[in-house]
């Protein structure tokens, strides 16, 4: 009887423990919502992630705010801000974690920035993963991160220490016309699809350093200013380098005389 009372009560803890690493994600946007610190590690996150609150948006707009493809205005983009801390280590996300939503039905696009430090560090996120337009504030950490799905970074600002090292996109991956204004690391990643870093700025060198791209790499009109690190890149396709400038120097001169 002893023991069985021992087996049951080990029983309850282990689906107690198991139940507190799957996380609605519902109950993540709640927590941001009440201004609350956003920190998990080992847990499984079900659930659409929006960081937009496009919900919520939506009840306090306008219907019928359509523009015709010819407006270049920026009315109908509508931006959230996440003031506290978000950290996620060795974590799932089975659904999308979405920070832009061009939403058809209502005709706005919904984004969101983030005014303090980001963490998806060593996460494997198996739906979509969209920070279109966002602005990183603080050090954002995608070190280590599967990308298993549709994602992309483009237009995105990181204005403080960021880093994509050790991380892999097994889809198209876009940084199209993002900027770094500090020094990030691509290093020993794996770029399984093509890669876009079409006016792509960095502002304070960048590291490539035995990074892997096994289609397309497009680096048109991309602009470094400081290290230029691509020592043992690999690149199993085509370079699209045209206009692009290393230090005011094109990229074949630079190859030249770095090899000199």
């Amino acid at each position: 009887m002893k023991s069985k009372i021992i087996f049951t009560a080990f029983l309850f803890f282990s689906l107690t423990f198991f139940a507190q690493n799957t996380i609605e994600a519902s109950d993540i946007m709640k927590s941001i919502k009440a201004g609350k610190t956003v920190s998990f590690q080992n847990a499984t996150i079900v659930g659409t992630l929006d960081f937009t609150y496009m919900d919520d948006a939506l009840e306090k707009l306008p219907r019928k705010k359509k523009t015709s493809w010819w407006n270049t205005n920026n009315n109908n983009l509508i931006k959230k801000t996440i003031k506290v801390s978000i950290s996620f280590t060795n974590c799932i996300f089975k659904d999308d974690v979405l920070a832009y939503i061009p939403d058809e039905d209502s005709g706005y696009t919904f984004t969101a920035n983030f005014d303090n430090n980001v963490k998806f560090k060593n996460c494997d996120f198996k739906g979509k993963a969209m920070f279109k337009y966002s602005r990183f504030e603080k050090n954002t950490d995608f070190s280590g991160a599967t990308f298993g799905d549709d994602n992309t970074f483009k237009w995105a600002e990181f204005m403080s220490a960021s880093s994509f090292q050790n991380t892999k996109f097994t889809e198209r991956s876009t940084f199209k016309y993002a900027k770094f204004k500090n020094n990030v690391s691509f290093a020993n990643s794996i770029f399984e699809d093509s890669a876009v870093f079409k006016y792509t700025q960095f502002n304070d060198g960048v590291s490539f350093n035995n990074t892997n791209f096994e289609e397309d790499l497009n680096i048109k009109y991309m602009k470094v200013l400081g290290e230029f690190n691509i020592s043992k890149m690999n690149v199993d396709y085509e370079i699209d380098s045209k206009y692009t400038q290393i230090n005011g120097k094109s990229f074949n001169k630079y190859l030249l005389e770095s090899r000199n």
